[in-house]
């Protein structure tokens, strides 16, 4: 039977390394996580991780952005990056005869050269990336709600920025972003899969072991929410879309496995309460609900999308359900986490999903991921867990958001 093992280890600059071992693998995966996103940017600087993640594929001290496209597909590497308001991923799985490669790539990137010409080249694709977005509804709802919802607090900044934002940062001013918040200590690299461990970080000290130590912080207000109505509108739109939203659990509080159940029971995309009574009905087009767990803060939000005339039937009826959380059955409990347990299952038995496993829980919870002990968890999770969860984070005092077309 192959033996799977999990390490750590961190170089004296502070870079924490993080890998797991499958010799059965015919893969690995890697990726560099950065605990830096939108909620650290200033308002000055909304938007800029992101655009400096775009930054990251163009260009380096000894590589051009053709150098790297080349790279990655001569490997076939299969390679992104994202941006939340919580963190920047860069991440790529390959065969483990092109590991060597992608170690040294990857490290390069993370370092990149901000080329001037490419900075206002790529800054115009951040533009009109901006104004694809601001047309789509869902992505328009949600932004405007975060906002809403947090106030003042940085967890709602958006991770895209504004296009008055984008258009005034200066490439001297995402360098000295950079150079603030992606620092050793700030940040993770993950491998999973099929690869030596002890020639991993002989590989890793070589290529950033010379990174300038420092430290990074980030700020944790506490968040005190008071309930909201807002209504929002756009032209041309078909559609009515509604979004409730309550405080929720963060990602270090263990009240998120139960919450993560009950918003299983309640709002799953096929299958719950929400479903049945509003999508199989056929009042809405897609109901769910889902528990965003951020960085000593979260979460919890409905949405419902359907058309102007059965908006309120719809509202009625999600207000009915969502007001009357403890109403479900033990099948219903057992199906809820079946599908949790299964759908985490099946996402991580590729190296990509470990990989992506791995980096977010060292982010979150400083600890490696143990894909038995999460299942476990939600396995646990009883009505009484429930309970609770409920009494720390009631699902009540909805904030509203509505989504409507411009008279």
């Amino acid at each position: 039977m192959t033996k799977v093992t999990n390490h750590e280890h961190t170089l004296a600059n502070g870079l924490k390394l993080i890998g797991e071992v499958n010799p059965a693998a015919k893969s690995v995966a890697m990726g560099y996580f950065v605990k830096t996103g939108a909620r650290d940017e200033s308002k000055k600087e909304s938007g800029v991780s992101h655009f400096l993640e775009h930054m990251m594929f163009k260009g380096t001290q000894t590589r051009s952005t053709l150098d790297i496209t080349y790279a990655l597909g001569n490997m076939a590497a299969k390679s992104n990056a994202y941006t939340s308001e919580e963190s920047t991923v860069y991440y790529a799985a390959v065969l483990p005869e092109y590991f060597d490669s992608l170690k040294e790539l990857l490290s390069d990137m993370l370092r990149p050269s901000l080329d001037p010409t490419e900075f206002e080249v790529e800054k115009k694709v951040i533009l009109e990336e901006i104004a694809l977005y601001k047309d789509r509804p869902h992505y328009f709802l949600f932004e405007h709600m975060l906002k809403d919802f947090f106030g003042q607090h940085p967890a709602g900044q958006s991770v895209l920025g504004s296009t008055e934002s984008i258009a005034a940062v200066t490439r001297d001013e995402m360098k000295a972003y950079f150079e603030r918040r992606y620092l050793p200590s700030n940040m993770v690299v993950v491998a999973a899969g099929n690869y030596n461990w002890d020639v991993f970080v002989a590989d890793i000290e070589k290529y950033c072991g010379a990174w300038i130590k420092g430290e990074a912080s980030r700020s944790h207000v506490p968040f005190s929410y008071q309930e909201v109505k807002r209504e929002y509108n756009k032209k041309d739109l078909k559609q009515a879309h509604l979004a409730l939203s309550v405080p929720g659990p963060s990602a270090q509080q263990v009240e998120r496995y139960a919450m993560s159940v009950l918003a299983t029971i309640v709002g799953d995309g096929i299958g719950s309460k929400l479903y049945w009574e509003l999508v199989d009905e056929g009042l809405a087009e897609s109901a769910d609900i889902d528990l965003d767990e951020k960085d000593d803060t979260g979460l919890v939000f409905v949405y419902a999308g359907t058309e102007p005339d059965k908006l309120d039937i719809v509202r009625t009826k999600v207000m009915s359900i969502i007001n009357n959380p403890l109403d479900f059955t033990e099948d219903e409990l057992h199906r809820a986490k079946t599908k949790i347990v299964t759908r985490t299952a099946l996402g991580h038995e590729s190296t990509m999903g470990r990989m992506r496993a791995l980096g977010h829980e060292w982010l979150a919870r400083k600890r490696i991921h143990n894909l038995n002990d999460y299942m476990k968890q939600i396995e646990s999770v009883t009505r009484s867990t429930i309970e609770d969860a409920l009494i720390k984070f009631p699902w009540q005092n909805w904030s509203e958001f509505t989504l409507l077309g411009a008279a």
